[in-house]
């Protein structure tokens, strides 16, 4: 019998892998995707087929988080086998300058869908994978960070994940909700938003090695995170639903880089000196700042036998061949356009 999985925030970094990988599992996959003015299933485009198709397995539905009742009727209409909630807003910065928004989507939204699949539940058995955030952890109480390691939150957006991990395990205990954490320490690739600093790095480089840039302007170059690759991470999302009985586990390569390494290895893939290009802005310093971030994954190796496949100088070199192609293709534009 085909499982059905619904996927929050499937046009997402995380989602888009997690629908692959679950297409190719054979799951039907629904997708919760926020309506707006333009298309912003882009990431994909690739797997997505028209829904009118009789062989298609890939369904999108609007709503938001936010929408309590819709969420529950979406829920209770597609009757999912495992939801996994993926949809954040998700920007740290961003969170400072938006923290009511980023509690409703990040914080109350995770509620929202686990008031629905409780409801499910009494009809039949139903699984959630909530993503959390190493960025729980805040001004770290101790290297490297375990499941163990208490929670000291540094942004709205960190607080936000708290709440919903915390709720995760409320309805776990009070309904005996098949309902795990996976805590993810960063985790990148070339689907990543350009906003965000590795994906923003590799592709200035790309871009200014090409010409179609001068410089790149950044904040603090000494946080130091745990960097991986998204698409071995969304793997070990799977893996956790699938596990006899629920646990909240660190999903991590156990690897700490500065964000001046992670410059290095982007420039040098292009054969540029990152120090002749970067520049310092104040406005992209957090107000209270996140330093060192580094998880320990031994027991998500000891229960789910996962380990990370890539590390971070080869997931830069990823990024960087992925965005050379995109450069590439923005000389070309511009030469046509002349």
């Amino acid at each position: 019998m085909t499982r059905r999985a619904l996927i929050t925030g499937i046009t997402g970094q995380d989602g888009s892998y997690l629908a692959e990988l679950l297409l190719n599992k054979d799951y039907e996959v629904h997708g919760l995707v926020r309506r707006s003015s333009t298309f912003n299933t882009k990431r994909i485009d690739h797997i997505y087929q028209d829904p009118h198709q009789k062989d298609t397995k890939l369904f999108l539905h609007y709503g938001d988080l936010t929408d309590a009742q819709n969420l529950t009727n979406l829920v209770l209409r597609t009757q999912p086998d495992e939801i996994y909630n993926l949809a954040a807003q998700s920007h740290v910065r961003v969170s400072f300058d938006a923290p009511e928004h980023t509690l409703q989507v990040t914080g109350v939204g995770a509620l929202n869908v686990l008031e629905a699949a409780r409801l499910l539940n009494k009809q039949k058995q139903v699984r959630v994978y909530q993503a959390s955030s190493s960025e729980m952890y805040g001004d770290v109480a101790e290297t490297p960070q375990t499941e163990t390691t208490p929670f000291r939150p540094q942004s709205p957006y960190a607080c936000a994940k708290a709440y919903a991990y915390h709720q995760v395990v409320n309805y776990r205990r009070a309904y005996d909700l098949f309902a795990v954490n996976g805590i993810m320490f960063n985790h990148e690739s070339p689907r990543r938003g350009e906003t965000f600093v590795t994906r923003k790095i590799t592709r200035a480089a790309t871009r200014i090695s090409r010409g179609l840039q001068d410089k790149l302007f950044l904040g603090n170059l000494d946080a130091r995170r745990d960097w991986g690759y998204a698409k071995d991470y969304v793997e070990s999302m799977w893996l956790m639903l699938q596990q006899d009985g629920p646990n909240d586990l660190v999903i991590a390569t156990g690897e700490t880089h500065s964000i001046r390494e992670f410059l290095s290895f982007a420039f040098g893939g292009v054969g540029l000196d990152w120090e002749n290009y970067v520049e310092i802005d104040p406005k992209y310093f957090r107000p209270t700042e996140v330093h060192l971030m580094q998880g320990d994954g031994s027991r998500a190796k000891e229960c789910l036998n996962w380990e990370p496949t890539v590390r971070c100088r080869q997931l830069a070199e990823i990024m960087i061949e992925a965005d050379l192609e995109l450069a590439r293709k923005e000389v070309e534009q511009s030469l046509n356009s002349t």
